[in-house]
């Protein structure tokens, strides 16, 4: 065989290669049970969700009920409907003073975002009461206020945030 014959076959199988390489990729994604975020396939029992919070207007509360629709859950406003009720029964950001200045003013905070939850359906527990935390910490300028309040409050988003990232996992098992 000639030298442009082989050439001409190496270059085909390396054509070859870069077309299927993809292929491949999405096989093993597919095989390992990769999910694309916010796309949690969640169990029948959860196909109409009704989230029960004392306050339905909190980060986590309103997170958790996006995820559930992105999912594909139907989210309703009332419980009769509903084939699993997801029990929010805490809620709650507290901070702390994590460390303090030499004229004991406050110089850097931890927030513990902390979310009890459980689950039922049909007058049966699905999930057994839970709770998951997450915290953070930031520092703190008494010189600048105003950019640190924004700071807590979009540090107590993200925590929210990140708690409905890991009840979402959590409902994918039931």
């Amino acid at each position: 065989m000639s030298a442009l014959g082989r050439s001409a076959r190496l270059l085909c199988s390396a054509r070859l290669l870069c077309a299927l390489a993809p292929l491949a990729a999405c096989a093993a994604l597919a095989g390992c049970g990769f999910h694309l975020e916010g796309r949690t396939p969640l169990p029948k029992a959860l196909r109409i969700a009704y989230v029960e919070a004392k306050d339905p207007q909190t980060d986590f509360v309103q997170g958790l009920s996006r995820a559930l629709t992105i999912a594909g859950a139907q989210v309703t406003d009332r419980g009769e409907d509903a084939t699993a009720v997801v029990h929010i029964t805490e809620d709650s950001a507290t901070p702390r003073v994590v460390a303090v200045s030499a004229t004991n003013l406050p110089r850097e905070y931890e927030i513990t975002y902390t979310v009890r939850f459980s689950v039922s359906a049909g007058g049966k527990d699905l999930l057994a009461p839970q709770e998951v935390t997450a915290t953070r910490d930031y520092a703190f300028d008494e010189y600048v206020v105003l950019a640190k309040d924004n700071e807590d409050a979009i540090l107590r988003s993200a925590l929210a945030h990140d708690l409905v990232d890991i009840v979402m996992r959590r409902l994918s098992r039931l």
